[in-house]
């Protein structure tokens, strides 16, 4: 009997020591962390295959010769913090979905001894613990689990919609800025040549001093609106950068692709039923909700199974004076007598109105934001066609109709610069009405979670 006890303990050594998990050490280097940040590129090998297995890439050349919004994305999706942050909470969900699968392992105690009267003889004695759980709690247990981690998988797209959508807001804000930079130097240099027209007209006494120097504090004005426009610029490229998740320096060597940014659906074939249902049925946080009232229900449905105590079973077996004795013995730990679990019950239960309660706010919200951004963008969309069929297209007929008149002679210098500065006021009203149509198309898709402009491609889903 003592070899038998022994053995078994060795047993049990030899099975811990081959199954157990050993502690791996991972420190922290933040010198480390910030070499790794600064010299992230779109060239990284690890992004390359990314974008073959998750971003349709297989097959084309990465990266792209230009960057178009999908591209940014999908880089995005590789690099920046918060999809490693949700993909870590949802690996800690899983994790707890294998915590909450396994039966109660068994215990098991021993004892050996001997009493000093001459007849007495060692006793020796073994007593395994088997635990069965009722009322399904394991199941239960289980069910919360799962639910929680589709929760946690729902947070995940959360933090993949959130990454795509700062992108596209940092994409159009970054693009109009270019442009806006652009029309201001075209500014500037009208600005410039009616100056010196003005100086040798004032030389010549066919025009006023006046005239001069007010065309000198145009001249002056549109230098500073050019100064904010470029800084503008530098500033939405560091933001698409941050949004990306890649240092500024990776964006100065890429070209990005923005005729996307020329192309928008019309407010007709977005109807304001179906986008709303389309948010409904596809938005992250409103399925991620609804995981979390499942897990409370389960919850609900464990504090209640914690009603019923679990069900110890004591075998034991004893040697004594060379005879054996077999006993089945049980210990329950809680008998519900003076409380019946009331207190968790109540505090599930209550958990689940709540989770009810902010479902039903937040299917509320997504409604009123979906409707209230859909009228944002037929108000946007209106401003930029008339943008553009109206006001753009008279700047442009009449600088047109000027440089005829030049050509023929019936028009000077100073009036084809007016003409030329009526025309690039006309396309700046343009830019703007087409970045207001832009931005509240990103405002749209952020209501349902759902790319809605032509070439936009939807997010990879994330394996189960």
């Amino acid at each position: 009997m003592r070899k038998d006890f022994a053995l078994a303990v060795l047993l049990a050594g030899a099975v811990c020591g081959v199954s157990c998990v050993h502690y791996v050490a991972k420190p922290l280097k933040p010198e480390v962390l910030e070499s790794a940040f600064r010299n992230r590129t779109f060239d990284d090998a690890g992004l390359r295959d990314f974008a073959a297995r998750e971003c349709g890439n297989a097959g084309r050349a990465w990266p792209p010769v230009a960057f178009e919004l999908n591209a940014l994305v999908c880089a995005g999706l590789y690099f920046h913090p918060d999809i490693a942050i949700a993909k870590a909470q949802l690996s800690e969900a899983e994790a707890a979905v294998m915590t909450a699968k396994p039966r109660t392992n068994p215990g098991v105690s021993a004892e050996g001894g001997y009493n000093r009267t001459p007849e007495s003889v060692a006793t020796y004695g073994v007593s395994p613990v088997f635990t069965i759980e009722t009322a399904g709690k394991r199941g239960d247990r289980i069910l919360e689990a799962e639910k929680l981690a589709d929760a946690a998988r729902n947070a995940l797209a959360e933090a993949q919609w959130r990454v795509r959508s700062n992108i596209r807001t940092a994409f159009v804000a970054y693009c109009f800025a270019r442009r806006r930079a652009a029309l201001m130097d075209a500014q500037q240099r009208i600005d410039e040549e009616v100056v010196e027209i003005y100086g040798k007209r004032l030389a010549a006494g066919d025009a006023a001093r006046p005239e001069l120097m007010a065309a000198r504090n145009q001249q002056a004005a549109a230098r500073v609106s050019l100064t904010a426009a470029e800084a503008n610029v530098a500033q939405t490229r560091a933001a698409l950068a941050a949004a990306v998740g890649v240092p500024e320096t990776a964006l100065e060597s890429a070209q990005l692709a923005e005729a996307a940014m020329d192309a928008a659906p019309s407010p007709e074939s977005l109807p304001l039923r179906n986008v709303e249902r389309a948010g409904l049925l596809h938005r992250a946080d409103i399925r991620r909700s609804l995981d979390e009232y499942a897990a409370a229900e389960a919850r609900l449905r464990l504090e209640i199974a914690n009603q019923y105590p679990d069900i110890p079973l004591t075998p034991a077996y004893s040697l004594q004076e060379g005879y054996p004795a077999y006993t089945l013995g049980s210990a329950i730990d809680s008998i519900p007598l003076f409380n019946r679990h009331k207190g968790p019950i109540a505090e599930a239960d209550a958990r689940r109105e709540e989770l009810k309660a902010r479902f039903v706010a937040l299917e509320t919200q997504a409604m009123a934001q979906t409707s209230a951004a859909f009228e944002q963008y037929g108000a946007a969309m209106r401003q930029w066609t008339e943008a553009r069929e109206r006001v753009q297209s008279i700047g442009r007929e009449q600088e047109q109709a000027v440089r005829a008149a030049f050509r023929q002679g019936d028009a000077d210098r100073l009036e084809l610069g007016m003409a030329r500065a009526a025309r690039v006021a006309a396309d700046q009203t343009a830019v703007d009405a087409q970045e207001r149509a832009q931005s509240t198309l990103s405002a749209l898709e952020d209501a349902v979670e759902a790319p809605l402009a032509p070439g936009e491609d939807p997010l990879p889903e994330w394996p189960r």
